[in-house]
């Protein structure tokens, strides 16, 4: 069961929240998509964000209102889509990888190959699968042709540092459904506990 979908509210709370709500999540854009698996967090005053030094041309949509789209293209090759919101402007969430649910004989097309793990695990290959790019730059996620439903429940997560960044790299603000197999890249294993001292 998913929540109903109210415009701006969800999106409004700390970004690192949001991220973790998100994961669960079903994404469509003209009906073509699946449930969210892992994300990524940035923050206004995050080194690795790229609100950090105030708005400009690229990020102007960081810095409207949450419940929005902000796409960026990656390097000049693949584009990058991310959900705005935080309890400040400048905030948003990069969504890494989705399971595809619907819609995946079109996303097959678009991707030129069938296995469905590899559909939407990175962000720039979930770009491509879902053919969004940057006219989808400040579209609202709450209208047509998007849908945004949050999960009911709180699913099990784990988390761990970002992916492909140098500032504030240690930063744990990578979130993930525990179990799944549509991650773009496995999460780091907890370091094993000492055994306990055996008893006298």
């Amino acid at each position: 069961m998913t929540r109903a979908f109210e415009p701006a509210a969800p999106f409004a709370r700390p970004v690192l929240d949001l991220a973790r709500a998100l994961v669960g999540a079903e994404l469509l854009l003209d009906g073509v998509g699946g449930v969210i698996v892992e994300t990524e967090a940035y923050a206004r005053h995050d080194a690795a964000s790229h609100s950090c030094r105030g708005p400009t041309p690229r990020n102007r949509a960081m810095f409207g209102p949450p419940g929005r789209a902000y796409v960026y293209r990656s390097y000049g090759i693949h584009w990058c889509f991310n959900v705005v919101g935080g309890e400040e402007p400048g905030c948003a969430v990069l969504v890494r990888a989705l399971e595809p649910t619907r819609g995946l004989e079109r996303m097959r097309a678009r991707r030129g190959l069938d296995d469905p793990r590899l559909l939407c695990a990175g962000p720039g290959r979930l770009c491509q699968a879902l053919g969004l790019d940057a006219s989808h730059d400040g579209a609202d996620l709450g209208s047509a042709p998007f849908a945004l439903a949050f999960g009911a429940g709180e699913p099990a997560l784990v988390a761990g540092p970002r992916i492909g960044i140098s500032r504030n790299a240690e930063a744990p603000w990578r979130f993930g459904l525990a179990g799944s197999r549509f991650l773009s890249r496995p999460f780091p294993r907890a370091p094993a506990r000492p055994a306990a001292p055996a008893s006298a």
